[in-house]
This record gives structure tokens, C-alpha cells and sequence, in this order.
């Protein structure tokens, strides 16, 4: 074993400072160095990434101030649903025709640092025939790959799902990274009406860890996603109380799985109440709520905290955001949105090719109001009628 582990570092490239992290010499994906302890029966393998610099780059990158990601990564299935919700056909043409409206807004850069894209736009051209994730990098923002494979239910759990996805991971993630993504999104999810049990939240995070892992091995920035559904009635002490195993779960996990925490992106929900909750709170309780559970479990390693919008209104989820950005915090957080930043967009453009233009500055005006939230600077003036009704869903599936 002496032998082996002398010709592994013999052969291994020579590092320069900047390569080391924690005592630890990264290296290639493939090679574990095997170091045996003499006071140890067992020998201690040494895993970690030669993407190391590139996933901290990547991470702070996406985690830049007054910045956050736009989420576009809905599957096929439900961009049929937005599609539908606005009287237009399910068709790859119409799929296309809206994600080159979003990617192509003049200046959104300026407020989004990366987009989470769904494989058919991670390979897919604008209607004008340029490459989707060139039109993102020409805007300094930073393209993202889906690639969890979806919720499928949990054997011997209460009717909880479990996020299927890691067969084949390894050279999915590959390719992605050749085709220029360099992050990955993996959203998994946890019922409070459903228990939770203790089987599903295991499993929940369990999986993210290892997606994580695996992402890291290929040089994609994980975005770890635990997300605490909103479905239920309970209050935000609910909440709170689960969120709280569900994190140590996650952090307990991803350690054991060797996961680089400088290189990874959290996309946590906010606490907040269950959205059919008699209880109302304001965006500082739920800042308040939010940041002690943050600090409580979240190392101050991790780069950034990317929040999901989960079905708030677009100005419910930026005024949260904005409370919690009154103070500094040992992380950059910030916004990972979906319906929370395309709602209003969608509804304006209506699938018409002249209300492309106004459709546009719907999105910029959503963006920049996340982006000001992001610096604590959010005053919610001015809002539109239309961004403050509720994008919850009861049972929603993507």
C-alpha cells in the first residue's frame, strides 16, 4: 500500500498554493491519494477535485453582488403548463421562441449572473439561429444545466417522493460541460403535511449529496436544493423545525461525500408559513426566521444562498429577499427564481411576436427589483398589480 500510494504522488501533477484547500492537494477527479496512518488500521482515501479553482471561480461568479439566477429549467411537461396558461401549443417552436425572449432581454446581465436551463435549451439555438448559451455568456451570465430526472414516489415513506436522476450523472455531467454549462441544479423535495418521515428526508439528502459529488467530479458548481414545500397549514415554527433536521441532513451528507462547500451553491426555501397558514408574517419575520436558521446550519464556506421563490408572488419574494439584505451576512443571498421572475413576463408577451419588446422590460423590471432586494436597497414602489397575486399552486408538480 506504502508502494502504491508513493507512485500516485510521484506521478501526480505539481500544485501550485492557490490548489490547496484545507491541508488537502487537489487532484485529478481520477486518482484518490492513499496516505497510511501509523496509528490507524485503515487506510484514509483523499478525495477531491482538480475543478477545484474553476468551482469557486464559477460559484462567486454566480454569487456576485446585486446579481442572482434566473431559473428556466422547467421541463418540457411544464413549460407546456406556462405555455398553456397563455393560450399557446406545447410545441418546440414555441418553447424556443419564449426562452430567446428571456436570454436575449438587452442588459440582463447586469442583474442575473446565471441561468438554470433545461436540456433541450442547453443544445438549443434562438430563433435568430445563435446558440442559446452563447447569447447568455455574450450577457456575463453564467449557463446552468438541470439534471435531476424528476420525483418519482418513495417506497415505504407517507406518500413522499424521492428525486431520481444519478444513473448515468457522471456522463451526462460531462457532456453538459463540454456544451459549456457550469453548474447543475438537483431539486429535491420535503412535505411538512407528509410527516416528514424520517425515511424521506434521509433519502432527500442522501441524493443531493451525492449529485454533488458527482457535479464537482465534472466541474459543474452543484446547486444543492432541499427545497420545504409550501403546501399545508402549519405555521412558520413548523417550518423552521423542519427545515432545521432537513439542513443538518443535507450538511451531514455532503461532508461524508467529501463535497468542496467552497464550491457549491445553495437553493434553499425561505420559512415562511404553509401557504394555507391562517398566520400571516411580514418579510422581516421571515427574514428573521430565515437568517437563525442559516445560522444555525449553514458553514460560512458556502459561497452563496440562491432562495427558490416556491410559489410566492413576485413581490412577496422580493420583498423577503430584501429583508433579509439589511445587514451583512457571511454569505451572498440572493435569488434563484422562476415564476417569481417570469410570471408578469409571460402574461405580457402572450405568445405575440410585437409584445416580444414590452415583455422584455417586464423581466428587466423583475430583475433589477431582485437585484436592488439583493443589496438591501428594495422599496417595492410602483409595483404592478399583476406581481403581487399569488403563484402558489396546491400540489404542483414540475
Amino acid at each position: 500500500m506504502a508502494a502504491a500510494s508513493a507512485s500516485l504522488l510521484k506521478s501526480a501533477p505539481v500544485l501550485d498554493k492557490s490548489e490547496w484547500v484545507k491541508g488537502q492537494t487537489l487532484r485529478q477527479p481520477s486518482v484518490s491519494v492513499v496516505r497510511c496512518l501509523p496509528t490507524a488500521p485503515s487506510a484514509l482515501t483523499v478525495r477531491a477535485s482538480s475543478y477545484a479553482d474553476e468551482l469557486v471561480k464559477t460559484a462567486k461568479t454566480i454569487a456576485s453582488p446585486g446579481r442572482g439566477i434566473l431559473a428556466m429549467d422547467e421541463s418540457n411537461a411544464t413549460c407546456g403548463k406556462r405555455l398553456a396558461s397563455i393560450g399557446l401549443e406545447n410545441t418546440e417552436a414555441n418553447r424556443q421562441a419564449y426562452r430567446t425572449l428571456l436570454v436575449s432581454a438587452p442588459g440582463l446581465g447586469q442583474y442575473i449572473s446565471g441561468a438554470i436551463l433545461f436540456e433541450e435549451t442547453l443544445y438549443q439555438s434562438t430563433i435568430d439561429g445563435r446558440k442559446i448559451i452563447d447569447v447568455l455568456k455574450e450577457q456575463n451570465i453564467v449557463p446552468g444545466i438541470k439534471v435531476d430526472k424528476g420525483l418519482v414516489p418513495l417506497a415505504g415513506s407517507n406518500n413522499e417522493s424521492w428525486c431520481q436522476g444519478l444513473d448515468g450523472l457522471a456522463s451526462r455531467s460531462a457532456a453538459y460541460y463540454q456544451q459549456g454549462a457550469r453548474f447543475a441544479k438537483w431539486r429535491t423535495v420535503v412535505s411538512i403535511p407528509n410527516g416528514p418521515s424520517a425515511l424521506a428526508v434521509k433519502e432527500a439528502a442522501w441524493g443531493l449529496a451525492r449529485y454533488a459529488a458527482i457535479s464537482q467530479d465534472n466541474g459543474l458548481v452543484p446547486i444543492v436544493e432541499p427545497e420545504i414545500l409550501l403546501d399545508g397549514e402549519h405555521n412558520i415554527d413548523r417550518t423552521f423545525e423542519v427545515a432545521q433536521k432537513v439542513w443538518a441532513e443535507v450538511f451531514f451528507y455532503l461532508a461524508e461525500n467529501n463535497v468542496f462547500f467552497e464550491g457549491i451553491l445553495l437553493k434553499p426555501s425561505m420559512v415562511t408559513p404553509g401557504a394555507e397558514s391562517k398566520d400571516r408574517v411580514t418579510p422581516q419575520q421571515v427574514a428573521d426566521y430565515t437568517l437563525k436558521l442559516l445560522r444555525r446550519r449553514i458553514p460560512p464556506a458556502v459561497p452563496g444562498i440562491m432562495f427558490l421563490s416556491g410559489g410566492q408572488s413576485e413581490v412577496e419574494a422580493t420583498l423577503n429577499l430584501n429583508a433579509m439584505n439589511q445587514a451583512p451576512n457571511p454569505w451572498h443571498v440572493s435569488f434563484s427564481y422562476a415564476r417569481a421572475l417570469q410570471n408578469t413576463t409571460l402574461k405580457t408577451w402572450g405568445g405575440r411576436p410585437e409584445n416580444v419588446k414590452a415583455a422584455q422590460e417586464a423581466l428587466l423590471v423583475r430583475a433589477k427589483a431582485n437585484s436592488l432586494a439583493q443589496l438591501g436597497k428594495y422599496t417595492g414602489e410602483g409595483e404592478s398589480e399583476e406581481a403581487k397575486k399569488e403563484l402558489f399552486v396546491k400540489g404542483y408538480v414540475y
